[in-house]
């Protein structure tokens, strides 16, 4: 593991695993473990009302939450539990997330009460060799006006999932894990496309590159590595249209040196995954 003072680096996967690599164990057992100070737990829905109070657009949904993993390597299991984005709020982004923690060395056990939903992220390359990073605009609810990779989070939702009632049985739980694992890389494109506008025939297959944890709030986020047939001049006129064009200001079309300049503007979670592509740059693993 890589320690760095905003972002820890909880899985690296240089070589990039296609979807057949990476599976999820998908359980309640992942879910989040209620703090034991009542009061801790009461600012959860204090804190979500103040910012519904302050945003008419904010609106709860469910959301994976990560647990974990097995194995490094050629092949990797996903821990993933059910979390909802009211709790991330409550707990990830409460003024006093850092009493969410517990002192442990064991990740997962630290971050038991928090929500920790698993986002994601791609690092999208042109064929001119140009990375994509956005500015995200100002009316987001995380790191406005700051620099991203184009990314959101997996829907549980969108493979059928609102409670884990819905996996109970063997067979349930396999057909579950297998339609949460496809999700992960569904839901990277789905993200790219509406982010940034471009055609989803015009995307490689996304390979995991690793998760990457933010310190400030515990943060993770699954980082892609995705590349796009299109030049950035091409992708720049797409972006003026793009379905979710709204959540960012700006598409910049950056060569790979001059990331690292970038990166300090960028969330944790996100030098993270800059972290985890200059990896697989490292690694000779620059998949073309």
């Amino acid at each position: 593991m890589i320690m760095e003072t905003a972002f820890k680096l909880l899985l690296s996967c240089p070589s990039g695993l296609s979807s057949s690599q990476v599976s999820v164990k998908f359980d309640e057992s992942y879910d989040r473990v209620p703090h034991p100070d009542a009061d801790l737990e009461h600012s959860i829905s204090q804190i979500w009302d103040e910012r519904v109070q302050k945003s008419s657009a904010l609106f709860n949904g469910k959301k994976f939450r990560y647990g974990g993993h097995d194995g490094v390597g050629p092949n990797v299991c996903l821990h993933l539990g059910l979390t909802d984005y009211r709790t991330f709020v409550g707990t990830n982004l409460n003024p006093l997330w850092e009493r969410f923690l517990v002192s442990s060395e064991d990740d997962c056990k630290q971050c038991q009460h928090t929500s920790s939903p698993l986002g994601n992220g791609a690092v999208v390359e042109t064929v001119d060799n140009k990375i994509l990073v956005l500015q995200r605009s100002n009316n987001v609810g995380e790191f406005p006006g700051y620099l991203v990779f184009p990314g959101g989070h997996p829907e549980p939702e969108e493979v059928g999932i609102t409670s884990h009632a819905c996996e109970n049985g063997s067979q349930n739980s396999e057909l579950s894990n297998s339609k949460v694992s496809q999700e992960m890389f569904d839901s990277i494109v789905r993200e790219v496309v509406e982010e940034i506008g471009v055609p989803a025939a015009t995307l490689s297959k996304p390979l995991l590159i690793g998760i990457s944890r933010r310190v400030l709030n515990v943060r993770p986020t699954a980082f892609f590595f995705i590349k796009c047939n299109l030049q950035s001049t091409q992708v720049q006129e797409l972006y003026s249209s793009a379905q979710d064009g709204y959540e960012s200001t700006k598409l910049y079309t950056i060569h790979p040196s001059e990331l690292e300049n970038m990166a300090s503007k960028m969330p944790g979670c996100h030098r993270g995954g800059f972290a985890l592509y200059k990896l697989m740059l490292e690694a000779g693993n620059d998949l073309k």
